[in-house]
């Protein structure tokens, strides 16, 4: 189990957009495992590789059915509107924010070997898949709220 240092706003690899991963090998399957670990020990529900200081389009998932790690991921449909979510970010602690994101999206991405994949995701899934994939574009969550407020003591969580 490898815990990486969670990088917070406003350190500039959070802003910069990340690097297509081409090699398909141990670093990458070690930084995957690594962001799950991380994942896992923040109580979070996604991560995003520049979160983690490393600028590659790599993200791990788990909204409560298992661990989803996904490469190069993009958004290829998408339909429908939520915005009855809170939505927070490990990386902008005591914050949340009002985010209108798809209720549904099929999404493209390749998985630890390079193999192309394609998944749908919806509701809680279908929000965390496009945060984490805003995080690969240097967007973050604060920079599309219609309303950012601060988290009162005790609901962190």
């Amino acid at each position: 189990m490898a815990i990486r240092s969670i990088v917070k706003h406003p350190d500039p690899v959070l802003r910069e957009k990340a690097i297509t991963v081409t090699k398909f090998n141990a670093n990458l399957h070690k930084l995957l495992d690594d962001m799950a670990d991380t994942m896992y020990d923040a109580d979070g529900v996604g991560l995003a590789a520049p979160q983690v200081g490393i600028s590659k389009r790599v993200i791990v998932m788990d909204c409560g059915d298992g661990l989803i790690e996904m490469v190069n991921p993009e958004i290829i449909a998408h339909e429908g509107e939520q915005f009855d979510y809170p939505e927070g970010c490990l990386s902008i602690p005591g914050l949340r924010g009002d985010v209108r994101r798809h209720k549904w999206v099929k999404l493209r991405a390749q998985d630890r070997d390079g193999n192309v994949f394609e998944m749908e995701a919806d509701d809680l899934l279908s929000r965390c898949a496009q945060h984490e994939i805003d995080h690969l574009n240097g967007v973050l969550f604060i920079d599309i709220a219609d309303r950012v407020y601060q988290v009162k003591p005790g609901e962190e969580e």
